[in-house]
């Protein structure tokens, strides 16, 4: 028999200093816990994106009390045809295009309590919500597959879809490593490299103090912003609270020994930044910028290159580029893989078919990436983003990238 788990819901973030430890501890404890769940991550999420949200945060408890699951959810209205208004449930971290591999965290042998008590909270506040979306689970969440498995058993629409991802699994040593590459790109690490340190004065270096961080995020967000200025776009770095929020949580993640943020000087000039996140034996890269007049010099690949070499020294052995596939992700030996979007509504119901037309048109959206040649993809891109400078977390991002924030 399956235990009935405690709910508790918690409406106000910044109350949940009490559930603080039990939440490192349920993250301890999950196999796919990762930097998108934790509070260094949501938190300043939330502070810097949460206008006009309400946080619906629900806990599982069993009966000792201990938190056993989590679902950080936020509450939004949309507006839908006709000047009609829809309530839906998104993860917390959703909607900004910052965050991928969002999940719910679930101590193992609970996922089949754990989404039990998740679906029955759903019905019994089914006036609360017309739409639930968990957009961005990895392929192998317990909680998202579990779930998959019991909504064929409820009355309720749903709609399936998936999203590419890559990931480079990295070996027990560099010259293993380097046997992934092609000999072209093993022998361009040396002679770029040496090229490189014959016309300039290199330095290459990881932030590891608070003193460092203002400087540094200055750079990566000048640096982002010149390379997109070269293509004709706005930049993710335009958006204040986006910068607010890489502020506060790089602070947290720093301190906590989470955050690979590296650069590279020539001559004294930062011209390269890459930012990453560490949990565990996995690092993340979220973004990146160099100097586009320096893109001979091939600075962004040397600085990957040397970030790879010191991540494999530490142990680490998953360098996930998050959402997306490219030619320069493959380059590196990533691997394609899913995430998977899973959205419910009541059948028959306003959000349903709310939903069924959003699920349509991302369909078209990737029919048209797969098929498009790239440049008239990019070209569409562009004039999108000159429609939707800004994603806004309360409406449909309709042709808006999940990924536009980080490329």
């Amino acid at each position: 028999m399956v235990e009935a788990l405690q709910v508790r819901v918690y409406t106000h973030f910044d109350t949940l200093g009490c559930l603080l430890p039990a939440w490192e501890e349920l993250l301890s404890e999950f196999p796919n816990a990762s930097v998108f769940c934790t509070p260094e991550w949501l938190g300043p999420w939330w502070r810097a994106f949460g206008a006009g949200l309400e946080p619906r945060i629900i806990g599982f408890f069993d009966t000792t009390q201990r938190l056993v699951a989590l679902a950080p959810l936020t509450l939004s209205t949309v507006d839908a045809l006709g000047g009609l208004k829809l309530r839906v449930l998104r993860l917390m971290g959703d909607g900004s295009g910052d965050s991928d591999n969002l999940d719910l965290p679930v101590r193992s042998g609970y996922e089949e309590a754990f989404v039990r008590g998740f679906l029955d909270w759903l019905d019994a506040h089914a006036q609360l919500w017309d739409i639930c979306e968990l957009n961005t689970l990895p392929a192998n969440s317990p909680a998202g597959n579990r779930l998959q498995d019991y909504l064929k058993r409820w009355n309720w629409d749903t709609f399936h879809s998936q999203r590419p991802r890559s990931v480079v699994p990295l070996p027990h040593s560099w010259e293993s490593y380097l046997g992934q590459l092609s000999t072209e790109d093993r022998h361009n690490l040396v002679r770029y490299q040496r090229r490189l340190e014959r016309r300039y004065r290199v330095r290459i270096y990881k932030c590891t103090k608070e003193t460092q961080l203002s400087a540094g995020l200055e750079a990566l967000f000048r640096l982002h912003q010149e390379r997109w200025k070269v293509r004709g776009e706005p930049g993710t770095f335009c958006s204040e609270a986006r910068r607010r929020f890489y502020g506060e949580m790089s602070r947290l993640l720093l301190a906590r020994e989470r955050l690979e943020f590296w650069f590279l000087d020539l001559d004294g000039e930062t011209v390269a930044a890459q930012f990453a996140l560490r949990y565990g034996d996995a690092v993340f890269q979220l973004q990146e910028g160099f100097d586009p007049k320096h893109r001979s010099d091939k600075i962004g690949y040397l600085l990957r290159g040397h970030v790879l070499k010191q991540l494999v020294g530490e142990g680490v052995r998953c360098y996930d580029f998050l959402g997306g596939q490219s030619p320069h992700k493959a380059r590196w030996g990533s691997q394609v893989g899913n995430y998977m979007n899973v959205c419910l509504a009541r059948r028959n119901s306003l959000g349903a078919l709310y939903a069924r037309g959003e699920h349509h048109l991302s369909e078209g959206k990737e029919l048209l990436r797969a098929h498009l040649p790239r440049r008239a993809w990019r070209m569409l891109h562009w004039a999108n983003l000159r429609l939707n400078p800004e994603p806004t977390l309360g409406v449909s991002k309709r042709f808006t990238s999940r990924v536009s924030s980080r490329l």
